[in-house]
């Protein structure tokens, strides 16, 4: 991608009510814009971190066998009367109603809508187990919605539901999901903990939560030093040995639940069994806060110039800097060429062909969190070189141009 084809949009300085340096530099480096309260514009910039997430989720889903589909984000009241959480739910449902003055809302979670779905297409145990997942955007009108996306009224999720004819069959899944949010947070390069949770308002049987570690997380994890025990702060209260337990602060962006039959039985969703009589499913919900992962991961990745994206989720992997680019012949056949080699190698790049002063682009570079800037001009060209400079790195570096892509597969 070559900037001048591709908008950029960066700030000096924050706006006053943002309070966490995520919020700060998403809005500094251009990642989003704000509407009004809670409401935000993904910025391309922005939406580029939030496809490369996407993707790292579909991939890991798939691997665990869960099955894509969307669902209506305005849901009947109907269906969240069966289970009794219109009411329940509070004030951060979003309510609205149509012409016809028939009560809906924006949905804040799917579990009635897919509950629905199912007990009217699978019928037979014959069609157990079966996981289906979305990425979709989600509505809670918050009491007071900051931290940018990290508290948004609109934000987007991936929610995944299974449905079970046993309990064997649930904790199997239960399992493959729970591997698969490691695997998907691995991937994304965060440092974070999977902990004992309670279910709260979702109810069920048993849960984890994910946190990115962070000293700016709302939320007290506790974890022992040796075993592999960790737990928010409720369920760690019933830890018999408290002498090993440390406390740390975390982001959560993920949470697995083992629901059991509380909705089948309250939405009468049921299978015939293997003794040919009806017996209602077991289900498990998986939920993962994408856009919450881009501020968990800001916050736990970050200097005073700005972002520090991990690569996996990096806008653009690769930042060309040219200095001549608009005024000498053998500075832009240079960089072309470079651009070109780099695509054919399968790096994502953005050429800055914009003619801004080096240390513009410097900055924005750093600003926005592109792990690798390639630096070119007449000189470098001369000695058959780049200057390199890693984006968690302090310093750059000359690296000879043959060995360029060498060295980017290395770092």
């Amino acid at each position: 991608m070559k900037a001048s084809k591709f908008y950029i949009s960066t700030f000096k300085e924050a706006p006053a009510e943002a309070e966490l340096t995520s919020h700060k530099l998403m809005i500094r480096a251009g990642l989003i814009k704000k509407l009004g309260s809670g409401l935000y514009t993904w910025m391309p910039m922005g939406l580029r971190v939030l496809k490369k997430i996407e993707n790292t989720i579909r991939e890991e889903m798939q691997q665990a066998g869960a099955v894509e589909l969307l669902m209506p984000a305005i849901q009947p009241a109907e269906l969240w009367e069966e289970t009794g959480r219109w009411e329940l739910f509070g004030p951060q449902m979003l309510k609205i109603s149509d012409r016809h003055d028939r009560p809906f809302c924006f949905g804040p979670t799917h579990e009635e809508v897919i509950t629905d779905l199912v007990r009217n297409e699978l019928n037979s145990y014959k069609q157990l187990p079966m996981n289906f997942y979305q990425i979709q955007m989600k509505f809670r009108d918050e009491i007071r919605p900051r931290f940018g996306v990290m508290r948004a009224r609109e934000f987007l999720m991936k929610d995944a539901y299974s449905f079970h004819a046993d309990i064997e069959s649930l904790k199997h899944t239960y399992d493959l999901m729970f591997k698969a949010y490691n695997a998907i947070f691995t991937k994304l390069g965060l440092i974070f903990r999977a902990v004992q949770a309670d279910n709260g308002a979702i109810g069920g049987d048993g849960s984890h939560e994910f946190h990115v570690l962070a000293d700016s997380g709302e939320d007290e994890i506790v974890y022992d030093e040796h075993s592999d025990f960790a737990a928010n702060i409720e369920v760690a209260k019933d830890h018999p040995d408290k002498r090993n337990l440390k406390t740390c602060r975390g982001i959560e962006v993920g949470h697995i639940f083992q629901l059991g039959t509380k909705y089948s039985e309250a939405m009468k969703a049921t299978f015939i069994n293997q003794s040919g009589k009806p017996s209602p499913m077991i289900m498990g919900c998986y939920g993962i806060g994408v856009s919450r992962i881009i501020a968990a991961a800001i916050e736990q990745n970050h200097d005073d110039k700005g972002i520090i994206f991990p690569e996996s989720m990096a806008p653009f992997e690769v930042i060309i800097t040219p200095i001549g680019y608009d005024k000498s012949s053998s500075v832009k056949e240079g960089v072309d060429d470079l651009y070109q080699l780099l695509i054919a190698e399968g790096y994502d790049v953005l050429l800055d062909d914009r003619g801004l002063r080096p240390g513009i682009m410097f900055s924005e570079a750093e600003l926005i969190g592109i792990p690798h800037r390639i630096t070119v001009s007449e000189t470098t060209l001369k000695e058959n070189k780049y200057e390199y400079k890693n984006r968690s790195k302090t310093d750059a570096e000359m690296i000879a141009s043959n060995d360029l892509i060498r060295h980017l597969k290395s770092v």
